[in-house]
């Protein structure tokens, strides 16, 4: 691997339409300022606030991101199945069903020669995934070992305690774990004692003004009526909500460093 750090852009669950416009918007600039080595991003509520298609897949790999990441939602719509199975960069949960549409783990490679492994696992509490997360992981890293200079690992999980100890769990063996599906930026960035960048959540891009994506309105009538309500995706105070984790030394990080600025 070339001796120049290595740089990754990370960027939280892009929420619906707006979602997209702010990181579109705003990664040109991003990339001037911080000129990532490589730009992950995930889109499991791209499309309407749930799952992603290969139209909005296809723009933002046109955009120049390098890996889509997924989550709970991946397979809302039947139409990203066949995009899953044919498109190396695009993950769902590595710790999903093998008879389940996609792939959890893939390597992209920069125009310097530095090769990325991404990994995209799916937690086990309060959310459905086939298999366990923590023992998965480790198959995972198996197939990357030896192929790669950096791992990045994308917990996409609702418990903070799980998250937590997956990050202790992969201290040293990944580049870095950052957390994905909460919506809400935590304030634990930081380098772990043997070397892996770690956050709890990233948060998400997209519209902070509602409550977690969806128009708040229509969130607090669910909770004052405890009757079923139908979400929309909020249009208010759009957000991009990442992080860069810099490395200078394969599997280890030097520092991450958040992300969250209001769009234009």
């Amino acid at each position: 691997m070339p001796d120049a750090t290595t740089t990754i852009l990370f960027v939280g669950d892009v929420v619906g339409s707006l979602g997209r416009h702010t990181l579109l918007g705003l990664l040109p600039a991003l990339r001037e300022r911080h000129d990532p080595t490589f730009v992950v991003v995930n889109g499991e509520n791209a499309a309407g606030g749930l799952g992603i298609t290969p139209k909005i897949a296809d723009e933002l790999f046109a955009a120049g991101v390098d890996v889509i990441t997924l989550g709970n939602h991946a397979y809302h719509r039947k139409e990203i199945f066949s995009y899953l199975d044919s498109h190396e960069a695009i993950l769902r949960p590595y710790n999903y069903l093998r008879s389940q549409p996609g792939h959890g783990v893939c390597v992209v490679e920069s125009a310097s020669g530095v090769r990325l492994g991404v990994v995209n696992l799916s937690g086990n509490l309060f959310l459905r995934a086939g298999r366990p997360a923590f023992t998965d992981v480790d198959v995972a890293l198996g197939e990357l070992a030896g192929r790669v200079d950096h791992i990045l690992v994308d917990f996409h999980a609702e418990a903070t305690s799980e998250k937590v100890a997956l990050g202790w769990y992969l201290d040293g063996r990944v580049s870095a774990v950052v957390g994905t599906h909460t919506h809400v930026p935590t304030a634990d960035a930081r380098v772990l004692t043997e070397g892996t960048a770690y956050i709890t959540d990233v948060g998400m891009t997209g519209p902070r003004g509602g409550v977690i994506g969806v128009r708040k309105e229509q969130s607090i009538r669910g909770f004052v009526t405890h009757m079923s309500e139908r979400y929309e995706t909020s249009e208010d105070d759009p957000w991009l909500m990442g992080v860069l984790v810099r490395c200078s030394k394969p599997i280890k990080a030097d520092s991450i460093e958040q992300i969250l600025l209001p769009a234009r």
